[in-house]
């Protein structure tokens, strides 16, 4: 499926900066054209290969692609992600479905993905030169990735500190219908531990926000009745992904 790829038109981006420029956070609903959103949507809930990723012992970011998920015994996999959450008790950790944009793209996995047009996009100048009227942030290149969080995914607290080229984060929602007690908030805390903003999964909505900034996903209640689907990524100012951009 061939995707036309597009901003919405009539986006603000001067009224969009202020926003951002005071509350570190900004999010866009309607980013999309609703054809192209509806698109993005399908591709995530009905073509796309997802692996399991969750933070190991120490600290390193495991993938288990299809096939080990499928490999796995329940039981095995009852003990890993058990092991998974007693280890979030202590710090950083998280688990959810990914499907890892950029290196399949560069890798050439999937010939002819849907969302390596979406890669593509997200590194054209129509959608880096927003981003950057939107942050004031230079953007060279996008990170990107497709998750998939179901019932117990989770994402404990952290800011993105510590790799100097995230210049800010960013969020798409394709997130078709939500409950707000199903979880999966989007969540900016405090430095006292509270709360100060959250966003519920919604369709169709781009957040940014700056790079630091203390931010977490909510657990996803276990009575979920559906998947919340995102792309996620980092605005970057380090060289782009090959000598003329994406390929």
């Amino acid at each position: 499926m061939a995707l036309e790829l597009s901003l919405a038109s009539g986006l603000q981006a001067h009224r969009l900066r202020a926003a951002y420029e005071r509350d570190g956070v900004v999010q866009i609903e309607g980013v999309f054209p609703r054809p192209v959103a509806e698109a993005l949507a399908g591709v995530l809930e009905r073509q796309t290969s997802w692996s399991l990723v969750h933070s190991g012992p120490g600290g390193e970011h495991v993938i288990l692609p299809r096939e080990a998920l499928e490999a796995a015994g329940a039981e095995e996999m009852r003990k890993r992600l058990t092991e998974v959450a007693r280890r979030a008790s202590r710090g950083f950790g998280y688990v959810y479905l990914v499907y890892p944009m950029i290196d399949a793209y560069l890798d050439g996995r999937d010939p002819g993905h849907p969302l390596h047009a979406l890669t593509e996009f997200l590194n054209s100048s129509e959608f880096m030169d927003f981003a950057h009227a939107v942050t004031g942030e230079p953007v060279v290149k996008v990170d990107a990735q497709a998750t998939h969080y179901r019932p117990g995914h989770f994402l404990t607290l952290h800011d993105d500190r510590g790799v100097g080229e995230r210049r800010a984060a960013y969020t798409i929602g394709l997130t078709r219908a939500w409950r707000p007690d199903w979880g999966g908030q989007l969540l900016f805390h405090d430095a006292r531990g509270d709360v100060a903003r959250g966003f519920a999964p919604r369709f169709n909505a781009l957040t940014l926000f700056k790079v630091p900034m203390s931010h977490s996903v909510a657990a996803v209640a276990p009575y979920a009745a559906a998947p919340r689907l995102t792309i996620t990524g980092w605005l970057r100012d380090d060289p782009p992904y090959a000598p003329s951009g994406m390929r």
